[in-house]
């Protein structure tokens, strides 16, 4: 059995980061270990407020026992952290590697054309520190234009934008990019995947919901196929089914979230043929 270690947040109401990473992982057939980056009362979308604690301080201290113990991980997965996180991150994702081991970077910081609350002007590029060397990165299209230092396209991309985009994400050092929110029509909404030699696309039927958390849904599913041999396009669609599932199983009043729970036995059904009786 794989072991792959998520690094982010736990937000202990919202669905979200750590609280949807562990379970979808783990439902892959795949053993997640954790690190939270912090500790939040609720997710920050909706609520209106929250309580935050940082665990920056502890990132080091915890490197340090694992190496102790000899502890470590065939694969890295990070989401939401912050400027100061970076360097311990990448500590870590060197002490704590085993062989071969692979890095997936969520450059969770920006949607909707403007970054989170709480991070500054520049962390896009000490996210960019992050994602050169990654093996793959899963940014949306905000994430991925804040990150190239492009102001992000409101009125849409077309197929030459996202594939420009593309190159200039590669030329950060990802060496597999992963684009989400990606749309060419009204009717669809997907994902882009490039290797740095090819482009390919996968689409589902859009959805007219904007719900909290689906990106976390969608790298945590992507990790966990990954890391069962799937190849990025396969785990990519994956993970937009399984979003799709999430989504459509969530009652209109629940507006925090969605019931990714309820798509928990479709995900884990995709690899029952791959488990040994």
């Amino acid at each position: 059995m794989k072991r792959i270690l998520t690094i982010q947040d736990i937000s202990c109401v919202g669905q979200c980061s750590t609280t949807v990473a562990l379970p979808l992982v783990s439902a892959c057939g795949v053993e997640c270990a954790i690190l939270p980056s912090a500790v939040l009362s609720n997710h920050t979308g909706g609520f209106s407020s929250w309580t935050y604690a940082d665990l920056t301080g502890e990132l080091s201290n915890v490197e340090r026992k694992w190496q102790e113990l000899g502890i470590t991980f065939d694969a890295f997965y990070t989401g939401y952290v912050s400027e100061s996180q970076i360097d311990p991150i990448l500590s870590i994702m060197s002490s704590c590697a085993a062989p071969g081991a692979i890095r997936i970077v969520d450059p969770a910081m920006a949607d909707n054309g403007r970054l989170y609350a709480g991070f500054a002007d520049d962390f896009p590029v000490k996210m960019a520190r992050l994602c050169n060397g990654a093996d793959y990165i899963l940014p949306n299209l905000t994430e991925a234009a804040l990150l190239v230092g492009d102001e992000p396209h409101l009125e849409g991309y077309t197929r030459d934008d996202i594939e420009f985009l593309i190159t200039k994400l590669h030329g950060l050092g990802a060496k597999n990019v992963v684009l989400t929110g990606v749309s060419f029509n009204p009717g669809e909404l997907g994902s882009a995947v490039s290797d740095c030699q090819k482009v390919e696309y996968d689409f589902n039927p859009r959805i007219d919901r904007m719900s909290h958390g689906t990106g976390d849904i969608y790298a945590s599913v992507f990790a966990g196929a990954l890391m069962r041999g799937r190849t990025a396009l396969e785990a990519a669609a994956l993970a937009a089914d399984v979003v799709c599932e999430a989504i459509k199983a969530t009652d209109s009043d629940h507006w925090y979230g969605v019931s990714f729970e309820r798509a928990i036995p479709f995900l884990a059904k995709e690899f029952t043929e791959d488990c040994p009786a």
